[in-house]
């Protein structure tokens, strides 16, 4: 019998999405690409582009996830039926598989890292000694497929129960733990001596560093750290009861998600400034430059060991998103199908991910473009195809599907007025579709030379 999966809760659906939007993007990437973008400049875009662009395109996948109450493919065939738009759906899906593929490696270094940390082996090293012991670690096959693997392991464990009894039990433990480690850590790394600077260098937006490449990486950061484009958002919705209200639950997720980004870069950036380090150290940044910061702390290997933990957790609920919309694909609602494809497509997704996970040891000298297979992936899928994804969508809810149906959705489970409806739908109609096209046509630098001409 085919029956779609609901979330037990309200707060247990708000949990598992913020859990997907709060991970990665947020701990480990944004931290590292606004300290080589400019810090506050690229902080200050990053904001706008999430409330301006973000918000309303992830109303936008709540509205048709839940209207057709089906997997990201088939909701498009159910809203625009004998069209092409269900691609938007497969290239989502497509792209939340690549994502995961690389995303599980750097799950993998954070077990790995947890296991230095238990042993003892994290103890008082200098940075210098820290990013050495990184790199042994990452450009050792064994080790990094081992990583890859385990946290691949647990995502499957835990998504292969379901909705109710895997994704949103864990989600419920996970990320009240996560906010209270956060704001624990950031306390501690606020007193430390010349913290005031990384907070400047995190809040204080310098314009002159503002340049297209920024813009690029802010609008595919944004995109990234609500997990839009890509079709998770709309599987996720699809699990939800018409009772909720819409609007107020993407606000919450893009509240917590901004809350936990800039917590993410007031733990980090004050340490970093206070004893000296490489603020633009790159992906690199968490596990190099913070355990020389918390090692000269009083407790700080404690510290770090608890900042791992809630970085897990963030990786962790995020790849439950991204495997659970390819496990929705594959089984239409058959629960008897969920176990076996949730195994198949966590081994595809290893093997997949084996040329990311060996981009730093045996493949390190195999480059795309200049850049190795991880880095290469991981700009394919976050500054381009999230990007492209994010536009798809914002067109497919606003022309394709009725201004009547968008408006009926939208109120049950709320009760938003005709003035907030009309805002919603002319920012997704237009805002966010010229934002991107901008963006990217200025990147490309057809912007600059279409000023050249007429300057």
């Amino acid at each position: 019998m085919s029956t779609h999966e609901q979330w037990k809760s309200k707060m247990g659906f708000i949990l598992a999405a913020a859990g997907s939007a709060i991970g990665l993007g947020a701990i480990w990437k944004l931290p590292y690409v606004a300290g080589t973008s400019g810090g506050g400049a690229f902080f200050l875009l990053f904001l706008l582009f999430t409330v301006l662009l973000g918000y309303p395109l992830l109303v936008g996948e709540f509205i048709i996830g839940r209207r057709a109450q089906s997997n990201a493919v088939t909701t498009y065939k159910k809203l625009a039926p004998n069209s092409l738009w269900h691609l938007t759906g497969r290239v989502g899906i497509f792209a939340s598989f690549l994502v995961l593929s690389f995303y599980s490696v750097i799950g993998g270094w954070i077990i790995l890292y947890l296991v230095q940390a238990f042993t003892g082996n994290l103890q008082g090293l200098s940075q210098e000694q820290y990013g050495q012991l990184f790199g042994d670690m990452i450009a050792n096959p064994a080790l990094a497929l081992v990583g890859q693997l385990s946290f691949l392991l647990i995502t499957v464990l835990v998504v292969a129960k379901g909705v109710q009894k895997g994704i949103e039990k864990a989600s419920k433990i996970m990320m009240p733990t996560l906010f209270v480690l956060f704001i624990f850590l950031v306390i501690r790394s606020l007193r430390l001596e010349g913290a005031i600077e990384g907070v400047r260098f995190l809040l204080v937006p310098k314009f002159s560093e503002l340049n297209s490449d920024i813009m690029l990486f802010a609008l595919g950061q944004a995109f990234f750290a609500l997990s839009l484009g890509v079709s998770v958002m709309v599987t996720y919705s699809s699990y939800l009861p018409k009772t909720q209200n819409l609007p107020k639950a993407a606000g919450s997720i893009v509240v917590m998600n901004l809350f936990i980004a800039l917590l993410a870069g007031l733990a980090i950036f004050p340490g970093v400034f206070s004893y000296g380090l490489e603020v633009d150290a790159g992906p690199t940044l968490i596990f190099a430059v913070l355990p020389a910061v918390f090692s000269q702390m009083p407790f700080g290997m404690a510290f770090f060991v608890a900042f791992l933990l809630l970085f897990l957790f963030a990786a962790l609920t995020s790849a439950f998103s991204m495997i659970e919309s390819l496990v929705a694909v594959f089984t239409k609602d058959e629960h008897n199908k969920r176990k076996r494809f949730t195994w198949m497509i966590g081994t595809l997704v290893f093997l997949v991910g084996i040329p990311s996970c060996l981009s730093y040891g045996v493949l390190a000298e195999f480059e795309i473009f200049g850049m190795v297979f991880f880095d290469f992936v991981d700009l394919t899928v976050s500054n381009v195809m999230m990007p492209l994804g994010a536009l798809a969508t914002s067109l497919f809810v606003t022309f394709k599907v009725s201004k009547p149906d968008l408006f009926d959705e939208l109120q049950q489970g709320s009760r938003v007025g005709k003035l907030f409806f009309q805002s919603w739908f002319y920012a997704l109609r237009f805002l966010t579709p010229t934002a991107i096209i901008i963006v990217f046509l200025d990147a490309l630098g057809v912007v600059g030379w279409i000023g050249a001409m007429f300057s």
